[in-house]
């Protein structure tokens, strides 16, 4: 694949699939209606509807959204759950307490078939800085509860706020045993940083994903709707708010904006990702502001906890420029072109005007791909990965440099995507690192299943630390990042489950990084490795099995 070839395809097949997507669009329905009325005649089933679990996100001061849809054979094939043609009037409530004894809030809301019979309610009038439970009902058919909280009022300065990241969670590679555990932690709030679910078809060494590979409408829907069905998963939405982000393959592996990642797949290209956004939005629960339109939606955004912390969820997969010279690790001098953008100029622009009105003790940025340098070249040359902001250094450069010049108290990105937990220091110049002083740092969350069962190392220290002295600490385990952010430090911890191909591992904690307030640098404070996962890998395999996680091949 030459570095020309999505040039091509710009100016060719694209323009073809724009066509159709806009006869896919019209021919699905309008944005769902909160005021809709049910189908005269709709019939309640006789069996349980809520075969997919609830789920909250997006949290404000005065609420946030709950989520739920009606499946009651949730992989048919049609992508519909194998529900009729109807629309339901389902009620809703949010209470102060799990027996829903001190209800404050109740009503109703329609699920609409044209939308998967999904349902999005944006509660309002809630206090905040407080705990609710919330829950629906069809008929006789009530779903279980879940939990929410509201965030605390905008200029309130709260004393902490527990927050959990995951992400890439492939069916087929594993069991989701670590959602599990992280809804045993009770966050405040979860985070989940993108690969919620994989569009490949196929078997793996956990589970069967069901279908062919998605690029359908339906296809998309019944993924969505396998995934649900995970009770560990469900466990996990019902625990705490989600604010959720995606990456690439809620879509399609590596793409770019418009352009598929093979040129084989880029013919109606622009249809699958409609099809992909509006399956993404029946299933997650998002705001209005977020309901697609054809191939665009809204995702990135902020959320605010007090004054304590703002993060920054950002999209780095809908606007970014192609990656150069092909894709792949590579080096490549496309990379420092400065009309090159990852998030695309307009989103920059956004999270810079974000640097600089924060008034928060700490900057989060919710991202997706890794931020620090990996070069994977111990000689002169730099050859890094063009799917992530290596690839698009001036971009990187633009926004470290936004929130050292806005003198943002404490900047801290975090990243999903390559299938293993590091840490990471930032630097404006990382030709310096080893002499200068970082400016902000990066926790790096492994997946919860893909790549299947991983390893670890005594000494935690990917063989490329040896020449990108940013690299604090990597384990190829499976898991995710607890954290707790108070005025004064953020302690993350990365949790960790031995395997992934049977069910029911225990979670450990492998090591913990403490950042201190205004004291650029992570800080190591625990590492507890386990002998019996020590792997006996080279140091050529390691970087071989790095390598291949994040660059699949065709």
């Amino acid at each position: 694949m030459d570095s020309t070839r999505r040039s091509a395809l710009r100016t060719g097949l694209v323009v073809g699939s724009a066509a159709l997507v806009t006869g896919a669009a019209n021919a699905a329905g309008a944005a769902p209606r909160a005021d809709a009325r049910p189908t005269a005649a709709a019939v309640i089933p006789r069996s349980d509807p809520f075969t997919l679990g609830v789920a909250s996100g997006d949290p404000e001061p005065d609420g946030f959204v709950i989520w739920t849809r009606l499946a009651l054979d949730p992989l048919a094939a049609d992508g519909l759950g194998g529900m009729p043609s109807s629309r339901f009037q389902l009620n809703w409530q949010v209470a102060t307490d799990e027996r829903f004894t001190d209800v404050v809030k109740a009503g109703s809301v329609t699920a609409d078939p044209a939308w998967a019979h999904s349902a999005h309610v944006e509660v309002r009038g809630l206090r905040p800085a407080r705990e609710y439970w919330y829950r629906f009902r069809l008929g006789p058919h009530l779903s279980r509860f879940g939990r929410a909280l509201t965030t605390p009022a905008a200029g309130s300065s709260p004393s902490s706020l527990l927050m959990a990241f995951a992400s890439c969670s492939n069916l087929p590679a594993g069991y989701f045993t670590a959602y599990r555990h992280l809804a045993e932690e009770r966050p405040d709030l979860i985070l989940h940083l993108g690969d919620y679910q994989y569009e490949g078809g196929g078997t793996g060494i956990g589970r069967t994903h069901a279908g062919p590979e998605t690029k359908t409408l339906a296809g998309y829907r019944q993924r969505h709707a396998q995934y649900k069905t995970d009770l560990d998963l469900q466990e996990a939405h019902a625990a705490a708010p989600w604010l959720v982000v995606w990456d690439d393959h809620e879509v399609d592996n590596n793409y770019a904006d418009d352009l598929a990642d093979r040129p084989v797949e880029q013919l109606g290209f622009l249809e699958r990702r409609a099809a992909a956004y509006r399956a993404y939005y029946e299933n997650m629960p998002l705001r209005r502001r977020s309901v697609p339109a054809g191939p665009d939606l809204d995702l990135y955004r902020r959320s605010a906890w007090g004054d304590l912390a703002t993060l920054h969820m950002m999209d780095t997969r809908q606007y970014r420029s192609d990656q150069a010279c092909g894709d792949g690790y590579k080096d490549c001098p496309a990379a420092d072109d400065p009309a090159r953008s990852l998030p695309g100029l307009q989103q920059e622009r956004w999270l810079l005007d974000g640097f600089r009105d924060s008034r928060a003790r700490w900057d989060i940025l919710g991202q997706q791909v890794f931020f620090g340098r990996r070069d994977n070249d111990a000689t002169a040359r730099t050859t890094v990965s063009m799917d992530a902001w290596d690839g698009y250094r001036a971009s990187r450069q633009r926004i470290t440099q936004g929130w050292v010049d806005a003198q943002v108290c404490n900047p801290v990105v975090l990243t999903g995507d390559v299938h293993a937990h590091w840490a990471s220091d930032l630097y404006l110049d990382y030709d310096a690192a080893g002499s200068s002083k970082p400016v902000g740092s990066e926790l790096i969350t492994s997946s919860i299943t893909s790549g299947g069962n991983g390893y670890d190392e005594t000494d935690g220290t990917h063989p490329w630390a040896a020449w990108n002295p940013n690299l604090r600490f990597w384990t190829n385990l499976r898991g995710y990042v607890s954290t707790t952010i108070t005025p004064t430090e953020m302690t993350a911890r990365f949790r960790c489950v031995p395997q992934v191909t049977t069910p029911g591992a225990d979670v450990f904690t492998r090591a913990t990084f403490v950042l201190e307030d205004r004291m650029r640098g992570l800080q190591q404070e625990q590492a507890a490795p386990q002998r019996q996962l020590r792997s006996s890998r080279t140091d050529e395999q390691k970087i071989a099995d790095t390598i291949a996680a994040e660059t699949p091949a065709d």
